[in-house]
């Protein structure tokens, strides 16, 4: 698409989902892509874009090497995290505000592995896999050669291969087993929760040191289970309901009306294999009240 003078604000409103879909699967966080789309739409308003024959690739192009940035200046801050870190969830469905492209890319599971890929692994593979972008213009972005960027997204892409790889469960079966779990956990039934996990399950809680949480991995059946029921036992939530984050149901729960922590798993032969709980108040402020 060609266009002349500064973007309109309807050809703008097209084109965001893409900005800001790059942005976030490049940085696994709703406000800073927000961000880096506000910062792409304030330079597309301003600019002539009479020689740019590809708006959408310019606008993303922009998103990429915007998000580039705030990755190497963040990166003390995330080598610094306080317990393990999990993506800010984003809100997806029918009624969703924040409309992407959706595909394995948005994964909960995807995002959590981009985050071991440096910063130019992470916008090469996004670029070229998600987005098709040739490998010269992923090196203006990078600021390297062609040759560099290839290599750059074939590593990424051999550590990112196990989660293509994985068996997704059905909606149903998904919410089924949230729904069998949290019941479990209420009632205090350790055997049942023990047979709805994977022997060698792993749980994985980010409460950024803002909350309480494991701050490393717990492992097998038996010790998640007992984990689940205290925790229940400790919060006593009153409210929960499934909601749809990054094209998936997850288990929201509530204390009061305010949204305590947000569930997702991982199933596999119809059991849990990975249970991530998103505990951290900061990266589930945008989600609301219930």
């Amino acid at each position: 698409m060609e266009a002349t003078g500064p973007l309109a604000e309807a050809d703008w409103r097209s084109h965001r989902p893409a900005v800001f879909g790059a942005a976030y699967r490049i940085l696994g966080s709703v406000a800073e892509a927000e961000d880096v789309a506000q910062e792409v739409w304030l330079r597309a308003a301003a600019a002539d874009l009479s020689e740019v024959r590809d708006v959408r690739a310019w606008l993303v192009t922009l998103a990429a090497r915007a998000s580039y940035n705030v990755l190497k200046s963040a990166r003390v801050r995330r080598e610094s995290y306080v317990g393990p870190w999990l993506p800010e969830p984003l809100l997806t469905g029918p009624d969703a505000a924040a409309q992407v492209l959706m595909d394995e890319s948005v994964s909960t599971a995807m995002l959590v592995v981009m985050q071991t890929l440096t910063p130019a692994e992470r916008v090469a593979l996004v670029l070229h896999d998600v987005f098709d972008f040739p490998f010269d213009r992923i090196a203006g972005v990078l600021g390297g050669t062609p040759a560099a960027g290839r290599k750059l997204a074939s590593r990424a892409r051999a550590r990112v291969a196990a989660v293509k790889e994985r068996p997704r469960a059905s909606r149903a079966e998904t919410e089924r087993l949230l729904k069998a779990f949290k019941a479990a956990a209420d009632a205090g039934d350790m055997a049942e929760l023990v047979e709805l996990l994977h022997p060698e399950a792993v749980y994985v809680a980010d409460g950024g040191g803002k909350v309480t949480a494991a701050r490393r991995p717990v492992r097998g059946a038996e010790p998640i289970a007992l984990l689940a029921v205290r925790q229940i036992e400790l919060r006593r939530p009153d409210a929960f309901q499934i909601i749809e984050v990054n094209g998936q149901p997850a288990l929201a729960t509530y204390r009061g009306g305010e949204l305590v922590w947000l569930d997702t798993v991982e199933i596999a032969d119809g059991r849990i294999t990975t249970w991530r709980r998103l505990a951290n108040p900061e990266k589930f402020a945008h989600i609301g009240h219930i």
